[in-house]
């Protein structure tokens, strides 16, 4: 049935205010995986420009600053990045970089020896500090992907 006909049903018998939207698609949540890079380019020699060319960009689509701390950013193989104190803007994305470097604004680092994002197919799984699964993003093949 089409939504806008039953939405319209359902404010003929009272049960929907003429205010409330219909939807079917599922909403993506203010805060959210928008890219992932996890073939870096190159080869694969654990050095930290190869480990920081594999990142996880999340956005925050949202019209409010929200705190990431205690977020979780985690693949299917179990390594997991905590969010220390963060702040993400409202409208800014933020890499989450491999390897090492200096955290800031919109560059995070994990800080790791090792690559984490499978080329062959993986899956970045964000959550928040309570531990709900917010958001994630799988691939089989390619570079990167656009989530």
């Amino acid at each position: 049935m089409n939504p806008i006909i039953m939405a319209a049903g359902l404010v003929a018998v009272g049960l929907l205010s003429p205010g409330m939207a219909v939807t079917s698609a599922k909403a993506t949540p203010s805060v959210h995986i928008s890219r992932v890079w996890y073939d870096s380019p190159g080869r694969d020699s654990r050095s930290t420009t190869s480990l920081n060319g594999e990142w996880v960009q999340i956005k925050n689509s949202g019209a409010a600053r929200r705190s990431l701390k205690g977020w979780t950013l985690r693949d299917r193989g179990g390594n997991v990045y905590v969010f220390p104190a963060f702040t993400l803007g409202a409208g800014k994305t933020v890499k989450i970089h491999t390897g090492s470097g200096k955290n800031g604004a919109s560059h995070r680092y994990q800080r790791r020896k090792t690559s984490v994002w499978n080329n062959s197919g993986d899956a970045a799984i964000l959550r928040n500090a309570a531990g709900t699964s917010v958001d994630s993003c799988s691939w089989t093949q390619g570079v990167s992907k656009y989530c």
